[in-house]
């Protein structure tokens, strides 16, 4: 069985409401889909978001790292083509991600097959800025089975906190949680001055409150904030995954498949997460529903919080022929699920597409 035909797209696909953090507004998720299909006739996909600013990865290094290795896997055997790509996934994790969950799904990775019906917990953001209309999507939130919120601060010190202060009185005694999310956009002074403000009452952790490389801004962060804070755009490796267990007060981290671009790598680092004493979280807010279903697969096995894996819930089309299920705050997995590909969605939002056949 060998490689026989990929196609490389780049799409563009507009969200229902605009996704608002700290750096940027999205509009839209541009991701690459790649699907490959070999020599009998079976097809896997995957997919990986390079969002510019979030990391080191460029959207035109991306598409030309993927153009490459597209047309010189095709006519291999999936196994060798996983390897490889594995190799050299280093510079480019994301645009790997895409090819090399293409191929896990291609050889029917263990992680995918779902044996009974689960269910996978996600959390949602509170996207309202207007503090008058923050109550009611809160309300809508909970309706929909969300037990726990995305808060994005990085915003303003004072206008953050008053936010927050407001939503923790509009969930006191509902049962809702709050996860507090910077994106990298305080400096330390700002972040110790946020954090020290806090009340921890129903805050499970404060996300990635400076830039990634800033290793003791955000340790100064941690040490001053009332609340654990959690690593997120700082975490590549596992020698980062150490780091942030030798520093005080980072108590959770959290991890990507488009940055640890394999099931089993994926797995690993959350595994090793947990034996450095800390919380692994899961899940990217900007994928489809391609990594989304992914990170779930893992998710169901190797996570006990909410995931935040919910980038398909924000898109105004799906990339599958029927949505990822979904309901009352929960991914559903039924017995033996298996997606397939809407081409006439990724058609419809083409940005740029490549061949590549036998």
């Amino acid at each position: 069985m060998t490689i026989d035909r990929i196609t490389l797209s780049h799409t563009r696909i507009p969200l229902r409401v605009p996704y608002k953090i700290s750096q940027k507004t999205f509009h839209n998720f541009d991701p690459f889909i790649v699907e490959i299909t070999n020599s009998d006739g079976k097809t896997g996909f995957g997919e990986g978001h390079i969002s510019p600013g979030y990391s080191f990865e460029s959207l035109e290094g991306g598409w030309t790292f993927c153009k490459n290795w597209c047309e010189k896997i095709i006519r291999m055997n999936p196994t060798e083509a996983h390897s490889e790509i594995f190799n050299a996934s280093r510079d480019f994790p994301t645009a790997a991600s895409a090819i090399l969950g293409a191929l896990e799904m291609l050889m029917d990775h263990k992680l995918l097959d779902i044996a009974e019906e689960t269910h996978v917990p996600l959390l949602d953001p509170v996207h309202e800025m207007d503090l008058e209309k923050i109550p009611e999507e809160i309300g809508e939130l909970i309706e929909k089975g969300f037990k726990t919120l995305k808060v994005k601060v990085g915003f303003d010190v004072e206008d953050d906190l008053r936010r927050v202060r407001l939503i923790q009185k509009v969930i006191d005694g509902t049962g809702v949680i709050i996860r507090l999310d910077a994106n990298r956009n305080f400096s330390a002074e700002q972040g110790i001055s946020f954090g020290s403000a806090l009340d921890p009452s129903n805050i499970m952790l404060f996300e990635q409150p400076c830039e990634s490389d800033a290793w003791e801004a955000n340790a100064a962060v941690a040490r001053a904030s009332k609340v654990p804070l959690m690593m997120d755009e700082s975490i590549y490796c596992v020698k980062d995954i150490d780091k942030s267990a030798d520093l005080k007060g980072i108590e959770f981290v959290k991890l990507k498949l488009k940055k640890f671009p394999s099931m089993d790598m994926l797995l690993t680092g959350l595994s090793h997460i947990k034996a450095k004493g800390m919380t692994p979280v899961l899940g990217d807010g900007t994928s489809t529903d391609i990594q989304c279903w992914m990170e779930a697969c893992v998710a169901r096995v190797a996570i006990d919080n909410a995931g935040e894996n919910n980038g398909f819930l924000k898109l105004t089309q799906s990339v599958f022929e029927e949505s990822l299920p979904f309901h009352n705050g929960n991914i559903i997995l039924p017995k033996g699920y298996r997606p397939s590909l809407n081409h006439n969605v990724i058609n419809a939002h083409l940005v740029r597409t490549e061949e590549f056949h036998t």
